[in-house]
């Protein structure tokens, strides 16, 4: 098989001196080689060369067999372009301190892709030898090579971090595991110890909990200073009662590997303010609200229980300010898309189930008569801080004509008293005051089976949006049979399923004929809308794909973990999905929270960013995620549109 010359011929050059120190220092302006020390760059530069090429000139092709070198722009820009049978119509542009063809040099396999310069362009290449020496050297080196698209994710979240440096609450805070948050064992007792006893060791120890367990340390009950008072002061329990009787139970614990973020959302959930730790079962400790939000001004469970007990509308918007500076707060500390997105998600769910709970209070209606629906981000808990409303209400009648403008008018008064608290209505009025999405179990189901049967350009619309449709309050029970018809009936619609690839595929990933980004010039600010042409692609593809395969999810990130073993693909192709989507989700949260991110003029679109802003690694990362978004879109086309 024929070689490129430019491959097979080329002449070593060996740095040394001071051309070692030049070259050394224009590689650490890049990451991953600004995280590399100097003496083992200095491995990977013994023996490289140094090439030019010039404009249009081919560089390597398929016919070359396996690369002898790993490419290092330089200077100018190298296109990647496959053959015309393949269904990409743009290429892949790499640009100064990329690195090309990373995964068949790796695998010792012919590109498949024909790479050649775009304009004058000068490489560095590597050798296998020098190459393989880094890496087991270096394992920033190593993590660059086999997984790049989410050690630049992490790249990006330490800067982010570096840009707030003088918060006091450390991004990996919610990341962490429970065993390194509990402080110790805790206080427990037997089942059978006296309640004065108890009390005693409380007193004497400044606790404000016990937990009882058995003769294994297995958790049966806990006793708060809360049920002091409500059962043993209040109900005069003698105190030489068993703590057996007054305990609580069952017990909300978790286990040691569980995560801050979980106990947080646990502690919100229920009201309470400490959770039992244990390993496999066996008590191993406590973890208070303290412990985790200890240097925090507002606490997640601050917030929801001030919600929870609002009295009335203005209180309501007071909270859910509160809502949007916690949610400031921790973006502004470095806190993961995924995270902060569940985080805001769950906070405007307990604001709406009190809304709920006012309005059908004045109204003289049963909560178990209705399920209030969300719908697209809120549907997903994937809402930022800048959303609008997408919501339905599901209720029950044996008149539902005669009862339709009763339930109407409720959920018409719920979305403006949302609107008041800082969620705008929904431009689309997909809303519950809106009678096309006020119905009741039957009929709902009736027009979920007709968007199936006649996929109209409308009616795709619609499924994108009520397909993503999560049960938040009320009856949760009565949702059930909606969310059943879907995961059964979508995947046998073949019409349907053709009709939505197509559908999905009117917005592509903001890469150019060449494979750069594609910006839109506002003003003589170059802009990019990260929602309409970035998470959307990522959200309609693992939409799609839970859909054929008839997988109940509707959060992006689980869809694509329980699609990925469907597909039989490997687990670092699904990591670069859910990691694409959640770069571009904290891209568009950062957009909401730094005024300089914003372009001037447009601060009514909290996804349009300003691409001047972004420093080298966010934008070497949405290029990257713009790629995968792209890949995953052809995946479809290949697969379901030939």
């Amino acid at each position: 098989m024929s070689k490129n010359p430019k491959q097979a011929d080329k002449g070593q050059l060996s740095p040394s001196g001071h051309m070692l120190d030049y070259v050394r220092q224009r590689l650490q302006k890049h990451a991953p080689f600004s995280e590399i020390p100097a003496h083992q760059l200095n491995v990977l530069l013994q023996g490289c060369a140094e090439t030019y090429f010039s404009p249009n000139e081919l560089i390597i092709q398929p016919e070359d067999g396996a690369p002898e070198f790993l490419y290092y722009v330089e200077k100018g820009a190298v296109v990647g372009r496959k053959g015309l049978a393949d269904l990409s119509t743009t290429g892949f542009q790499y640009e100064v301190g990329e690195m090309f063809p990373v995964n068949a040099f790796l695998a010792g396999r012919p590109v498949t892709a024909t790479y050649s310069a775009r304009e004058d362009t000068f490489c560095l290449m590597f050798t296998q030898e020098a190459v393989r020496a880094l890496a087991e050297q270096s394992p920033v080196f190593s993590d660059y090579l086999t997984r790049r698209t989410l050690q630049f994710l992490d790249l990006s979240r330490r800067a982010i971090q570096v840009a707030y440096s003088s918060q006091t609450m450390a991004e990996q805070s919610l990341e962490k595991p429970l065993r390194d948050l509990h402080r110790g064992m805790a206080f427990s007792c037997l089942p059978e110890t006296p309640l004065r006893q108890v009390l005693e060791v409380m007193q004497e120890q400044r606790v404000g909990s016990m937990v009882v367990v058995n003769a294994d340390k297995r958790v049966l009950g806990i006793l708060t200073r809360q049920d002091v008072l409500a059962k043993v002061a209040l109900g005069q329990k003698p105190l030489d009662t068993p703590v057996s009787e007054v305990m609580n139970q069952p017990v909300h614990t978790l286990e040691e590997h569980n995560t801050a973020q979980e106990a947080v959302l646990l502690m919100s959930r229920f009201g309470i303010r400490h959770i039992p730790v244990t390993r496999s079962g066996v008590l191993q400790g406590m973890v208070s609200e303290r412990d985790i939000f200890a240097m925090q001004r507002l606490s997640l469970k601050q917030i929801s229980s001030t919600l929870k007990a609002a009295p009335d509308i203005a209180m309501l918007k007071a909270g859910a300010q509160d809502i949007r500076s916690f949610a400031k707060n921790l973006m502004a500390q470095g806190i993961a898309a995924k995270q902060l997105t569940e985080l805001i998600s769950h906070l405007n769910d307990v604001l709406t189930e009190r809304i709920l709970e006012l309005v059908a209070n004045r109204h003289g209606i049963d909560m178990r008569s209705f399920c209030w629906l969300s719908f697209g981000s809120e549907g997903r808990s994937e809402q930022t801080i800048a959303t609008d409303q997408d919501n339905g209400l599901l209720f029950v009648s044996d008149q539902p004509d005669a009862d339709l403008a009763k339930w109407t008018a409720f959920g018409k008064e719920v979305n403006q008293i949302l609107d008041q608290c800082g969620y705008p209505l929904c431009k689309g009025n997909v809303m519950a005051g809106n009678p096309e999405c006020c119905k009741t179990q039957d009929q709902w189901i009736e027009r979920f089976d007709m968007w199936l049967r006649v996929p109209t350009p409308e009616n795709l619309l619609r499924a994108n949006v009520f397909f993503d449709m999560r049960p938040l309050a009320g009856n949760l029970e009565l949702a059930a049979p909606l969310r059943r018809f879907i995961t059964q009936n979508a995947s046998k619609s073949q019409h349907f399923l053709r009709m939505l690839a197509e559908n999905i595929m009117r917005f592509r990933p903001p890469l150019n004929w060449h494979g750069s980004v594609d910006t839109l010039e506002i003003d003589e600010v170059r802009t990019l809308d990260l929602k309409k042409h970035g998470t959307a692609v990522y959200v309609d593809a693992a939409r799609f794909l839970a859909l054929v395969y008839g997988v109940d999810e509707v959060n992006t990130r689980r869809r694509f973990e329980a699609v990925a073993g469907h597909l039989h693909v490997e687990a670092q192709r699904r990591d670069a999905w859910v990691s694409g989507f959640e770069f571009l989700q904290m891209m568009r949260l950062r957009i909401q929270v730094e005024e300089s991110m914003t372009v001037p003029g447009l601060h009514d679109q909290p996804n349009v960013i300003n691409y001047d802003q972004l420093d080298q690694i966010d934008r070497r990362i949405l290029k990257e995620c713009f790629r995968v978004g792209r890949r995953l879109q052809q995946r479809i086309e290949s697969e379901y549109l030939r």
